[in-house]
């Protein structure tokens, strides 16, 4: 489970007379249950990024207070790391290594043996129906492939909770069938039961996937519920028209 209370962090752009302090997260909290997939909502720019990455310990909150499975991220930042497997936006794959080395690279530094990683690849290949990509060099690798990979290396040390920040970017509509289906998947009981969040600017996605969606619009959460929910709160029948509505509102 992963809980974030009242986050803030900003940044200062330009030099002199041009600096400007942007305040990209603000009094930001939300809890994301075990067992689900919390979907944060946005614009770009709202602050969704960011706040992925300070949850992750990627990067320092200015205020506020993470905790994952009861662990501090700024207190202990390396024990929350290991109870999480975080697909950021830029897969960073070693492109002159084949897929399997990079995923038990990636196990290896989180302490499994050499033996325990290779099983580790060879299962989420069967899982993520990757199973010839294994041996070829990432170098080439389609986005939807890249993806596959990026995950599987996220998921090698089989974490309790998965980052995923815009998953579904340059997939195609096979690939983020694939995903959909793998990711509710793993917050299921058979998959581990594991507390799924991830970014997006894509309603239809998140309509699709989340069990809880968090509305982020100008760095804090305007709005928390299930899709149902959202759609009741602002009496519309269409989730992009509500999604609008709360993101937005006098801003339009």
């Amino acid at each position: 489970m992963i809980r974030v209370q009242d986050l803030a962090k900003r940044f200062v752009t330009g030099r002199g007379r041009k600096a400007r302090v942007v305040q990209a997260v603000e009094g930001l909290s939300f809890a994301a249950p075990d067992g689900a997939i919390t979907g944060l909502l946005g614009p770009n720019g709202a602050g969704k990024t960011t706040t992925l990455r300070m949850v992750a310990g990627l990067m320092t909150a200015d205020a506020g207070r993470i905790e994952v499975d009861g662990v501090d991220v700024r207190r202990d930042p390396q024990a929350a790391a290991g109870r999480m497997g975080v697909l950021s936006d830029a897969r960073g794959l070693y492109p002159r290594l084949s897929a399997r080395e990079n995923i038990t690279y990636y196990g290896r530094l989180q302490g499994l043996s050499a033996e325990a990683a290779d099983a580790r690849a060879e299962s989420l290949a069967e899982m993520l129906e990757m199973k010839p990509l294994l041996d070829r060099r990432t170098e080439g690798f389609s986005q939807g492939e890249r993806m596959k990979t990026a995950l599987a290396r996220a998921l090698v040390h089989d974490p309790a909770n998965i980052i995923l920040d815009e998953p579904t970017n340059g997939l195609d509509v096979l690939s983020t069938r694939a995903l959909r289906e793998t990711l509710h998947h793993l917050c299921s009981a058979a998959g581990g039961g594991k507390c799924i969040v991830l970014s997006s600017h894509i309603m239809q996605e998140v309509e699709k996937l989340c069990d809880t969606v968090v509305v982020v619009a100008r760095g804090h959460a305007v709005a928390q519920g299930t899709v149902d929910e959202l759609r009741a709160r602002t009496g519309q029948s269409d989730f992009e028209e509500a999604f609008v509505q709360l993101a937005f509102g006098e801003h339009r």
